[in-house]
């Protein structure tokens, strides 16, 4: 094994159908217009030395060190600047060059320590390897000029010493290293788009600074690792490198935190994991990433990882641990006796959203093959089942319409119930680089969120509107392009159904839904909705992007399909940097959905009940499918209270963290005789297990992930499991322990099962995504290498299906004893609940849960910024700490769900959308008072989840 190499063709490419013909070095070379003389030099094979200019970035023509001759022209101009013409001769490599580049890089090499030998860099060093390639071989200067900014200089002490920073855990920054290439600022600056770090003082005394006598960790920088990975030298290097070295392999793989999908290689030495470098040929992250998929992959090798089953009778005993043939014995026994007693429905699971699809895909079939009905369901019944809901029925898919590249060519952006910058990182500085070359920006949240406004960034328009009215300013903005006549009519006419259109612009048109009489419900001005509406409506390319600020309402899929509406009416379907794009929050959430993981879908989203299509799984699988939808999570819950629900195997999640009304779910948890519990660590859920079943981390598998574009990304093993099995293995186990007749060898007879039974996936091997990398479904026979953009030409469904989409209230109401509302989210550095991120340095930057309110609010009840608070809604109550800000509008707090001290879902309530049972995480009406404590319930659950996870010594131990 070696390491995967990627070409850096200096400059980045440039997008022209017209070409030019040049001749470099006696090779002619054809390109297109617009590209640098450095890039077609690299196209040609032909590599120019370079220091400044990398492909991530904009030529920048600072180090002097690419000069060429061009015939014809005057100097030695630099390659990476000047672009290329038709007829131009081009000489990369002559005497007069040498000369001219050994002398830059001895000025370079003059003020640069040379500790080479014990130089993390070593090996991979960009100065080093172009001190070589010009044939440096002497520097006239000193090697210890009077410039550097080491500690000491001829033995005295250097009064321009700056000492290396430190701070950032996951890098170091070391000035005196540091050549003012730039090619950090500009990576913040083009790539990441933070603008966080500048060139401070002048000439000689020129240095990278994170800000104004900051360091990097109190900086703005978000430690995205870009500027680590533009770096040349060891300037700024991972912590990772200097303390185990170079990396010897890597392996291309998936992030298996957020819904991008982001492509990296996992860069090894033996098998210890040296570092994550964001892949550049990965087409939804296209070499970028964030702190999250760069630096927090510690939790794989974390001490609170559990590598061998366990098993208890009670779950107030200790645990014990067993061998894996034991503990599958045991759950395969306890099930069926289970169903024995109880009947065929007493059992059911839950698939993940962090585990493969092939992995999902062996859950759902081992409890409709095994378990012999359809209680499955997986994490985005609480997430994005309403997506599943409304696009289906709008459009006739249930996911996002475009891939992220569409957004290059969007003019207008509507960013509705979502905080990219935090949930989906990369993705948000793909947005902001198109929204600081010219597009438009409407945000429609209740939060101030950092798309609002950051540097060299503003949004046209702000709506930050009542939590729960988000139907009511959808049908609104629908009010102003109806009665202002700004559809799209040819598009509606060819593409939707026009008799349901004229009845859904006669329903908007009513006076009930103008922004006036909106106003008063959302509390958004009514000129701000015209605004809004007008510029969405008339600036060309029209995108919606929207998260769980949508779907986790009681009226979530009746929003998702307001978007649908709009989206239609102004005839933004269809084409690239248009559609309507669910921001996905886990990694494998879309792949969870696809794979059947709802009780009344088959994979492909079939519906159980079509004969044909249980069918083809019948002859496959051998076996009689359930014809009847099975129970959905809440009603798992609630027959186990009820006493005819038993047993459940939870793969990969973690209900009694994210789960709304924490002590309904306990209390169906605590009624259940087998809760069995596959996953990482000892999560909370696993305080009521009865069964523990090691997982496995994404570096320890194959398979697949499905991200929010539908784009289908190969995971690849790069070290073996720890726990002895990859999670598809262990599923395998325990259905063969459950006289299931499985014989896989390797993930890729799984997706061969999945091509040969779903219509989307029809097209998909391992060969395919080997040769194409990734390919978004459909692929099939109309599309072999998928669709990066759907419903092109018509929709899936037909015509597009307009819905009268009525607003209707929360019955969550504030009121005296619950005045305030209370919507939840997630913050950049952590992710979901927190089991991964919080066992990393991620939670330097956030180790609690902070409620933020309005300077009013918190004046109001004398509460100071950090005091101890009192949270309490009609469901329950808990205490963190607050940050008190103007993010939030007076009457409307704010919270992750991070951490599980905290248990933020022990306030939210149990009521639900209508149409998927999808909690309503974002509407809690609630109080907030001073507090010198944690309240009963937090002390009780800590105290409980002690007593649970208690592991009796290993019987060698004992010895």
């Amino acid at each position: 094994m070696s390491l995967v190499t990627e070409i850096d063709y200096g400059t980045p490419a440039v997008k022209s159908e017209k070409t030019v013909t040049l001749n470099i070095d006696g090779f002619d070379v054809t390109v297109p217009e617009g590209t640098s003389v450095m890039r077609a030099s690299m196209e040609a094979g032909i590599e120019i030395p370079k220091l400044c200019a990398t492909d991530m970035v904009d030529a920048f023509g600072s180090c002097r060190l690419c000069l060429v001759e061009i015939e014809g022209r005057r100097g030695t101009p630099s390659s990476c600047t000047t672009p290329v013409s038709e007829g131009m001769v081009v000489h990369t490599q002559n005497d007069r060059l040498k000369k001219l580049r050994r002398g830059v890089m001895e000025l370079y090499i003059s003020d640069h320590p040379l500790d080479c030998l014990t130089c993390a860099a070593n090996g991979d060093c960009e100065l080093q390897d172009m001190a070589g390639a010009v044939g440096l071989r002497d520097v006239r200067y000193g090697y210890e000029g009077e410039n550097h900014v080491k500690t000491r200089q001829n033995g005295e002490e250097n009064p321009r010493y700056m000492a290396k920073d430190e701070s950032n855990p996951y890098f170091t920054y070391d000035p005196s290293k540091c050549i003012v290439c730039s090619r950090c600022v500009r990576a913040c600056e083009e790539v990441q788009g933070t603008f966080a770090l500048t060139i401070e003082g002048r000439g000689f005394e020129s240095r990278v600074s994170p800000g104004m006598h900051e360091d990097f960790l109190s900086s703005e920088c978000v430690s995205c690792g870009a500027c680590v990975q533009a770096c040349p030298t060891a300037t700024l290097q991972e912590k990772s490198i200097i303390d185990i070295g170079q990396p010897e392999h890597s392996v291309v793989t998936t992030c298996a935190y957020c819904g991008v999908g982001c492509s990296f290689k996992a860069e090894m030495r033996g098998d210890e994991l040296v570092r994550m470098v964001p892949y550049k040929d990965g087409k939804a992250n296209r070499g970028h990433s964030c702190v999250k998929g760069r630096f927090a992959y510690g939790y794989a090798s974390h001490q609170d990882r559990i590598l061998n089953p366990m098993i208890r009778e009670n779950v107030n005993d200790p645990w014990r641990e067993v061998s894996w043939e034991e503990a599958l014995t045991y759950t395969a026994n306890k099930f069926r006796s289970l169903q024995e007693k109880y009947g065929r429905e007493s059992i059911g699971g839950i698939t993940s959203s962090r585990c493969t699809n092939e992995e999902t895909f062996l859950v759902q079939k081992l409890i409709r093959a095994g378990f012999g009905n359809n209680n499955v369901d997986t994490c985005a019944r609480v997430c994005h089942s309403p997506t599943g809901y409304g696009l289906k029925t709008t459009f006739g898919t249930s996911a996002g319409t475009q891939d992220f590249d569409s957004v290059e060519q969007t003019d207008v952006v509507i960013v509705i119930g979502a905080n990219p910058t935090d949930g989906h990182p990369v993705f948000a500085s793909r947005l902001k680089k198109r929204l600081r070359a010219g597009a438009k920006l409407i945000v429609i949240d209740p939060r101030r969120i950092d798309l609002v406004r950051s540097p060299h960034i503003e949004a046209a328009a702000h709506l930050p509107l009542r939590p729960g009215s988000n139907v009511a300013v959808l049908t609104a903005l629908a009010h102003v392009i109806v009665t202002e006549d700004l559809y799209d009519e040819a598009f509606i006419r060819e593409k939707c159904d026009w008799s349901e259109f004229e009845d859904w612009a006669a329903f908007v048109a009513d006076a009930k839904n103008s922004p006036e009489e909106v106003e008063k419900i959302s509390g958004v001005p009514a000129d701000e909705i015209r605004k809004a509406a007008r510029i969405f409506a008339t600036g060309g390319n029209g995108a919606i992007y929207y998260g769980l600020g949508v779907t986790e309402h009681s009226q979530g899929s009746t929003t998702v399909m307001a978007i649908a509406n709009l989206a239609m009416a102004t005839g933004n379907i269809g084409r690239p940097g248009v559609g309507v794009n669910p921001l996905r929050g886990q990694n494998n959430v879309q792949g969870s959905c696809d794979m059947g993981s709802f009780p009344h879908e088959l994979p492909g989203y079939r519906h159980i009940s079509d004969d044909g299509t249980r069918d083809i799984f019948e002859k496959l699988w051998g076996v009689k499918l359930n014809d009847e939808p099975g129970l959905r999570i809440p009603n798992m819950l609630d027959a186990a209270v009820d006493g005819t629900f038993r047993g459940i195997y939870i793969q990969g999640e973690d209900i009694l963290q994210s789960d709304p009304d924490t002590k309904h779910v306990a209390a169906g948890l605590a009624a259940m005789e087998c809760v069995v519990v596959h996953d990482l660590f000892l999560n909370e859920t696993a305080n009521y297990a009865h069964v523990f079943l090691p997982g496995s981390t994404f570096l320890e598998k194959d398979g697949t992930f499905t991200n929010a574009e539908r784009r289908i990304n190969r995971v690849r093993r790069v070290m073996k499991p720890k726990n002895g099995y990859a999670d598809w293995e262990v599923t395998q186990n325990l259905a063969r322990a459950m006289g299931l007749d499985w014989n896989y060898t390797h993930p890729s007879q799984i997706m061969d099962e999945i091509a040969a039974t779903t219509p989307s996936f029809a097209g998909v091997s391992y060969d395919l995504l080997e040769r194409e990398g990734s390919v978004q479904w459909p692929c099939n026979e109309k599309a072999p290498t998928g669709t990066p953009v759907m419903h092109i030409g018509g929709f899936v469904r037909g015509k597009g299906k307009f819905v009268v989409t009525e607003y209707v209230a929360t019955d969550e109401k504030t009121g005296p004893r619950f005045p305030l509302l209370l919507t939840t989210g997630r913050i950049l550095s952590q992710y979901n609940v927190g089991a991964q991120t919080r066992r990393t340095q991620n939670s330097v930057w956030h180790e609690e849960d902070l409620l933020e309110i309005h300077p009013h609010d918190a004046e109001q009840r004398g509460i100071r910024d950090g005091d101890w608070i009192r949270l309490a809604s009609r469901s329950g109550e808990t205490t963190l700490r607050t940050k008190i800000t103007d993010r939030v509008a007076p009457g409307v707090v704010y919270t992750t769900f991070h951490h599980p001290g905290t248990q933020a879902n022990v306030i939210t309530t149990d009521f639900t959308d209508w149409a998927t049972n999808c909690p309503e995480y974002k509407v809690t009406a609630v109080q907030v008072s001073a507090s010198n404590g944690p309240t009963e319930w937090q002390v009780e659950y800590d105290e409980q989840a002690k007593q649970s996870r208690r592991i009796l010594p290993a019987p060698d131990a004992a010895e």
